[in-house]
């Protein structure tokens, strides 16, 4: 006869919570909630947990407490692994990424801390950056190429696509980090709120994401705008265009298309339910 062993629960390394149209998903893993593969399969788990939850309508990714955001890869972890284990590594964090633009609903990285490596990667992928700017100095940037490596989880590719090409390149070669300012100056960051605590700027994050909830906003419509831009970056612009077509169609025949149109022609705000 076999006997099975069950091997002890780890705990998890993402927290995940859903109120009021959004799934806040929080990464945990002290001091600097550095992903390894383990935290990883936790975030790609919450991604989906979002994504597959009708009642969610924006993620807020954010790092537990108030010091980092996600200073990227666990350095120990790659130094003791094998070149193979790198490398798939790698994917898998590249995978997980790739939830985030092709997801239909809006994800706003709310930067609370350092913001550095892949760190800056995971909030690349979101479709909003907003820096919190309180009693501690944040660094936002890139700095592999202090230890030899690029940011190999998308990050050469997002970056470029997010600013000014050569100064994508500068920034990395260099290795530099930078402050809020900066970021927002380069176009990296959309708001930066000022509070004075984290929870404070939570909250206005909150409220933020609000806006893009029913009944205030169609969520659909947004998560539609959303794929055509994620969707047509790349493409040539006719075959774009054709995505961004098809995307309309849908929502002509969405129950929210119609509320906007009738809202419109009666002369009141719309109600919109999201569907």
């Amino acid at each position: 006869m076999t006997e099975t062993i069950n091997a002890p629960a780890r705990p998890k390394l993402v927290n995940y919570q859903a109120e009021g149209g959004i799934a806040t998903i929080e990464l945990n893993d002290p001091p600097a909630h550095s992903y390894t593969y383990e935290m990883m399969l936790d975030f790609d788990e919450a991604i989906l947990r979002a994504r597959l939850d009708p009642g969610v309508y924006v993620g807020v990714i954010r790092g537990a407490g108030d010091r980092f955001f996600c200073g990227g890869a666990n350095i120990r972890m790659l130094q003791r692994s094998d070149p193979t284990f790198k490398y798939y590594f790698c994917l898998h964090a590249n995978e997980t990424l790739n939830r985030l633009p092709k997801t239909r609903k809006l994800f706003i990285a709310a930067i609370n801390g350092h913001c550095v490596g892949g760190g800056l990667e995971v909030a690349l992928a979101c479709d909003i950056l907003i820096g919190w700017q309180g009693p501690n100095k944040i660094s936002i940037g890139f700095p592999e190429s202090n230890l030899g490596l690029l940011p190999g989880t998308a990050g050469t590719q997002r970056l470029a696509r997010t600013i000014n090409h050569r100064q994508a390149i500068e920034l990395m070669a260099l290795g530099q980090t930078f402050d809020l300012a900066r970021a927002k100056e380069l176009g990296i960051l959309n708001r930066v709120f000022e509070a004075e605590t984290v929870e404070a700027f939570m909250a206005q994050v909150l409220e933020y994401g609000r806006n893009f909830c029913p009944p205030k906003r169609a969520a659909r419509a947004v998560g539609a705008i959303k794929r055509a831009v994620w969707g047509g970056q790349g493409l040539p612009e006719e075959v774009a265009q054709y995505l961004e077509r098809e995307l309309m169609g849908d929502l002509f025949q969405s129950l929210d298309g119609g509320e906007g149109l009738k809202a419109s022609v009666e002369k009141r705000p719309p109600v919109f339910q999201g569907r």
